[in-house]
């Protein structure tokens, strides 16, 4: 009898509750596994954020230090060491990379002589190159920077465009994009196939004889608008015939007094020759 007591004793210390209360984990074992995980997570991506920043930085130093060797072989001549100017040249302090990417991109600087206007010619620079020169100066204060793509990519409304441009730029411009004189030997030049990014630069820093189009002017995707707008009359030329330039009533009374009244003089002589 008794070992069956015994026996009896054994088996329910050894129950299925019994084990459970022995095998039963620590309340805070799941929030401590928890914290190490998140740690070791936190841990791994601050060290890979932290030499991606590095990596960066170096390359931005570098860029920049590039940039500076190449503006003091080729610019600091007329904008002086510190690009704070001098007799032959404005001081490009606060202008920007894009002003940079404009002037440079678009042969514009350096300048081949002195004028009334800087002239389009060759770029001598790679993209590259100018993009570190745009790079130091942007060092040196805040200014216009290169616009995303989104701003330059001519996917806008071109009929807002086409209105915008009227108003702002059609007065130099023309409302063809074509071009026009100004005083003192000084023009607008034709935007036909002129690369979007220099159209918008040529909004942000008003270059030369052009004002300045800030984002209070026009907004980044209003100018998106307008490149759109200069986009869709390269693609789509005149449907009226012959467009004389798209200079307007200069090119279409010159054709006119000289085929128009030429062809009228031309008959009446050869209705006159004929009645003899």
């Amino acid at each position: 009898m008794s070992k069956r007591i015994e026996t009896d004793r054994t088996m329910h210390s050894t129950s299925p509750a019994s084990t459970r209360r022995a095998g039963r984990r620590h309340p805070l074992a799941a929030a401590s596994l928890l914290v190490v995980g998140l740690l070791a997570t936190g841990g791994a991506y601050a060290l890979a954020t932290t030499s991606a920043t590095a990596e960066t930085t170096t390359a931005s130093a570098q860029l920049v230090e590039e940039g500076g060797k190449l503006f003091a072989a080729n610019c600091a001549t007329c904008h002086g060491l510190q690009a704070a100017g001098t007799a032959a040249g404005p001081s490009l302090i606060g202008v920007g990379a894009l002003a940079v990417d404009f002037q440079v991109g678009t042969g514009r600087m350096p300048a081949a002589a002195s004028g009334p206007q800087a002239e389009v010619k060759p770029v001598q620079f790679t993209q590259e190159q100018i993009d570190a020169m745009g790079a130091w100066v942007a060092e040196l204060a805040p200014g216009p920077a290169v616009p995303p793509e989104r701003y330059v990519s001519g996917d806008g409304d071109a009929a807002l465009g086409a209105q915008l441009f009227r108003i702002n730029c059609a007065m130099c411009h023309n409302v063809a994009g074509a071009g026009g004189a100004l005083t003192q030997g000084k023009y607008a030049p034709s935007l036909a196939g002129v690369d979007p990014v220099h159209v918008y630069g040529a909004m942000a820093t008003g270059p030369q004889n052009m004002p300045v189009f800030n984002d209070l002017n026009l907004t980044p995707e209003e100018k998106n608008d307008i490149i759109t707008y200069l986009k869709y009359l390269e693609q789509n030329p005149s449907v009226g015939g012959f467009d004389l330039g798209a200079l307007g009533p200069v090119s279409e009374g010159l054709f006119i007094w000289i085929f128009g009244l030429g062809g009228l003089v031309a008959v009446t002589i050869w209705l006159t020759a004929k009645s003899n």
